[in-house]
C-alpha cells in the first residue's frame, strides 16, 4: 500500500466518491468520445489540472498526485481517465514547464476549466518513434518563424483549441505551439482515423503557419533534450491509465466471479479461477509499485523521472494490462466476449497502451541504453 499524506488521502477518497457516483452509470456507453460531463464535473469540484499551477486555475499540487488522480476515476471510467492523463501529464504540462507567460497565460486557464484541451503532435508519416526523422520544419522567412509539415495520430484535434507540434529548426529540433482556430485555413485535416477503441486520431498538414516567439516552447540542442526528458513524466502518466484500466477490469472480474455460479457454487471459489485473480493482483501490483516509484523518486529530489524507471514502469504495465484485460474476460467467459460488454472495450483499450507514449521496443531500448550508460541503481 501506498504511505499517502492527509491532503492526498483527500484527493483519493473524494475522486474514488465522485467516480462512483458520478461515472459509473455512464461508463463505457462514450462510444469513442469524449465525456464531457465528467470533465466539466472534473474542473467544478477543482480536481481538473491538479498538477497545473494555481494562478491557472488549476490544483498546484505535482506530478504524484494527477496520477493519483488518473487512477482513482479510471478505476471506473477509464475514457474520464484517458482525458485527464492527456490533459494534466502531456502537452498543457509541457507548455506551463517550457511555455513563455503569454502561451501559458492564454491556453491553460481553458484546459484546467474544462473548457478547452491541448494536443500534441510528433509523429509523421514517415517518422514516429524515430524523431531525428521528422520533416516538419520551422524556418526563418523575412524576419518571421514559419511551420510548415504533416502530422499524423494526432488525439484530441476535434475538441482542442491549440496544439502542441514537435519540428526542425535550423539549429536542431524543438516544439511550438499553434493556436488551431486562428490557423484554420492553414491547418489542412487529410483525414480522421479511427482507432480499436474508437477514439479518433487526425493527420493534418500544416501551410505557412507564422509562429511568434512566445509561442516557441523549446529549441536547439539544450531545450529540446530537456522535453525528451520530460517525455519521462508522459510515460509514467500512461502506466498510471494501464494500472486503472487494470484495476477495473480486476474489480470486474472479481465482482463476476462471486455473483456467478456453476456447479452450485460462485466460480470465484474454484481454485483456477482464485489463481488467475491472485495473479491479476501480482501483476497489477507489481506495476504500482514500479510507476509509483519512479515518481516519488522524482518528486523527492526535485527532477524529471529517471530513464530506466520511467521506461520500467511503461514497459512492464503496458504487458500487464493486457494480460490482466485478458484474464478478466477469460473468467467473464462469451458473456465479456460480446460487442457492448465492458470487457470487451477494456481489450481493445488495452492493446493501445503498449503502443502510445513509446512503444515496448522503444522502452527495452531505453532500459539497455541506461543500463549499459549506468548500470543498475545503487540499494541507497
Amino acid at each position: 500500500m501506498l504511505s499517502l499524506s492527509a491532503e492526498q488521502e483527500m484527493v483519493v477518497s473524494s475522486l474514488e466518491a465522485l467516480a462512483h457516483n458520478e461515472f459509473s452509470d455512464a461508463a463505457f456507453s462514450w462510444d469513442g468520445n469524449i465525456p464531457l460531463e465528467n470533465i466539466e464535473l472534473l474542473a467544478d469540484r477543482g480536481y481538473l489540472g491538479l498538477n497545473i499551477s494555481e494562478e491557472y486555475g488549476g490544483g498546484g499540487m505535482g506530478e504524484f498526485e494527477a496520477m493519483l488522480s488518473i487512477e482513482a476515476v479510471g478505476q471506473v471510467c477509464p475514457d474520464t481517465a484517458e482525458y485527464l492523463y492527456n490533459q494534466q501529464m502531456v502537452a498543457p504540462r509541457g507548455i506551463e514547464m517550457f511555455g513563455s507567460d503569454t502561451v501559458k497565460d492564454r491556453y491553460l486557464p481553458g484546459v484546467t476549466a474544462g473548457e478547452d484541451a491541448i494536443a500534441i503532435a510528433i509523429s509523421e508519416p514517415e517518422a514516429g518513434s524515430d524523431v531525428g526523422a521528422m520533416n516538419t520544419t520551422v524556418e526563418a522567412e523575412n524576419g518571421e518563424l514559419v511551420l510548415n509539415g504533416e502530422k499524423v495520430w494526432v488525439s484530441n484535434i476535434p475538441h482542442a483549441s491549440a496544439c502542441v507540434v514537435w519540428a526542425r529548426f535550423p539549429d536542431g529540433l524543438g516544439s511550438v505551439v499553434i493556436d488551431l482556430d486562428d490557423n484554420e485555413d492553414s491547418v489542412e485535416i487529410e483525414q480522421h482515423y479511427t482507432n480499436m477503441a474508437n477514439h479518433t486520431q487526425t493527420q493534418f498538414r500544416m501551410h505557412d503557419i507564422v509562429i511568434p516567439e512566445t509561442h516557441v516552447l523549446t529549441r536547439g540542442t539544450d531545450g529540446f533534450k530537456q522535453q525528451l526528458q520530460a517525455l519521462n513524466w508522459e510515460r509514467l502518466g500512461s502506466a498510471t491509465l494501464s494500472n486503472a484500466i487494470g484495476r477495473c477490469a480486476l474489480d470486474k472480474a472479481l465482482e463476476y466471479g462471486q455473483q456467478r455460479e456453476q456447479f452450485d457454487q460462485p466460480i470465484a471459489d474454484f481454485q483456477g479461477i482464485e489463481w488467475k485473480l491472485a495473479d491479476m493482483v501480482k501483476e497489477l501490483e507489481a506495476s504500482r509499485s514500479l510507476t509509483y516509484r519512479a515518481a516519488l523518486n522524482a518528486e523527492e529530489q526535485g527532477r524529471i523521472p529517471d530513464r530506466m524507471d520511467a521506461s520500467l514502469a511503461k514497459l512492464y504495465s503496458g504487458e500487464m494490462v493486457e494480460t490482466v484485460v485478458s484474464e478478466s474476460l477469460q473468467i467473464h467467459g462469451a458473456n465479456g466476449y460480446q460487442q457492448g460488454h465492458a470487457l470487451e472495450y477494456l481489450h481493445r483499450l488495452a492493446r493501445g497502451r503498449r503502443l502510445a507514449a513509446g512503444t515496448d521496443e522503444i522502452q527495452k531500448n531505453q532500459i539497455a541504453a541506461a543500463l549499459k550508460q549506468d548500470g543498475l541503481p545503487s540499494l541507497t
